[in-house]
């Protein structure tokens, strides 16, 4: 009898720890997933490249975008498992990231700007070479120095609580993760392709002009922090 009991005790709390497992890595997920949305809608050199390329390559822009994305941000997590969070705190990475991303948005910017004359809605008869969406968005990414200020601290105390339930935590995480960026610019690709046919060239240069203005104002900002931070550490 008191074998049975002790049986049915313990089988009781292994599903009271499944039920709590389980309840956690839900809420690691949803907080994740909330958490990256509402940095994903914010203004940014991503958003600004998902609506520039949009009318381009239709709505699959903000997916590959994010696949992209979500190949570097693996990455990411994977050096951060490894130890390599120290190193993303230093203040001379963020220096360098800051100054370099600056120069890949100037250098995005110019381009935009020299294209402006020849740009059409018109999917034939594109004579320049552009990267492809899933590089866009690697590139994005590396450009933006708040990106890995947001992983070396946000994102580095999220894998460390995540990392208490081993592979699964990591994997609710980064999944809700993801999939938030996927929503957002998936939404955002298909609603800019989906009025292609409305935009007149005129107009369609209008708004890639304003996206490389964007790209711009993004540029100045990050050179001045990165300085500003240059200037705090000598």
């Amino acid at each position: 009898m008191f074998y049975c009991l002790s049986f049915e005790f313990k089988t009781i709390k292994k599903k009271e720890i499944r039920i709590f497992v389980l309840t956690t890595l839900l809420t690691i997920f949803v907080s994740s997933f909330v958490i990256a949305l509402s940095g994903a809608m914010m203004p940014g050199p991503l958003l600004t490249a998902t609506i520039s390329e949009s009318s381009r390559h239709g709505f699959l822009t903000g997916p590959l975008l994010i696949a992209g994305h979500a190949v570097l941000e693996l990455v990411l997590v994977c050096a951060l498992l490894l130890g390599l969070a120290p190193f993303f705190q230093m203040p001379v990475v963020f220096v360098i990231t800051a100054v370099a991303g600056s120069l890949i948005l100037f250098w995005m910017a110019f381009n935009i700007f020299r294209s402006l004359p020849t740009l059409r809605l018109s999917w034939e008869g594109q004579q320049q070479r552009r990267n492809h969406p899933m590089i866009s968005g690697i590139l994005m990414s590396v450009a933006n120095p708040y990106w890995i200020i947001w992983w070396a601290t946000i994102g580095l105390g999220y894998i460390l609580y995540s990392w208490q339930f081993g592979l699964w935590g990591i994997a609710f995480f980064f999944t809700g993760h993801i999939l938030a960026d996927l929503g957002w610019y998936s939404l955002v690709s298909t609603a800019v392709a989906g009025g292609r046919n409305f935009l007149t060239d005129s107009l369609y240069r209008g708004l890639i002009a304003v996206c490389a203005g964007f790209l711009i104002l993004f540029a100045c900002y990050f050179a001045y922090a990165g300085f500003d931070k240059l200037h705090s550490i000598i």
